[in-house]
């Protein structure tokens, strides 16, 4: 993670009196596969013509796939 993570619960904390809810947020962020690792996954799920378009230069990403006929 390059967006400075022990600066998130404390800003969270600073606004809402709640740090714990962004340190979920943290990891979770953490634990979700990257944009390739996804893409596979859809794939493999029977997934067809799958695809991605990064968002606000990959801090999201759309994913798209088509359930086979």
């Amino acid at each position: 993670m390059t967006f400075f993570p022990s600066l998130w619960p404390a800003v969270g904390k600073l606004i809402t009196g709640d740090a714990n809810s962004y340190n979920y947020l943290l990891e979770s962020i953490r634990m979700h596969p990257d944009q390739e690792i996804l893409l596979e996954m859809m794939k493999n799920a029977g997934l067809i013509n799958c695809k991605y378009h990064d968002v606000l230069n990959g801090i999201c990403a759309i994913h798209l796939g088509f359930k086979s006929s």
